[in-house]
């Protein structure tokens, strides 16, 4: 009796039921881009960092978890996050939903 309240008390690992999106690509629009680093300071994954001309890119985009935050931070609209779901959205290609 004693094993199988044990065995009944044991916890079973939680399934993740959050779906990752895939990240593709980051479009870092240089032209718009003043480089106040508020994409890098608000990425939780350390994806972005400056180049030598102060403009944000993506330096670990394989890390990038598709938060969003640097898209939706970014003060001059500078910054794109292309995933899966956007690419396939439709049949019209990107989707910016």
């Amino acid at each position: 009796m004693a094993k199988e309240a044990k065995q009944t008390k044991e916890k079973k690992p939680a399934k993740s039921t959050a779906k990752r999106r895939k990240t593709v690509a980051i479009d870092v629009f240089k032209a718009w881009c003043k480089g106040c680093g508020i994409c890098v300071a608000f990425c939780p994954k350390g994806v972005l960092a400056h180049d030598e001309d102060g403009h944000a890119y993506a330096k670990n985009l394989e890390a990038c978890i598709a938060c969003m935050q640097c898209e939706l931070r970014c003060p001059d609209f500078a910054i794109t996050v292309i995933t899966e779901d956007r690419l396939n959205a439709g049949k019209g290609g990107i989707s910016h939903v």
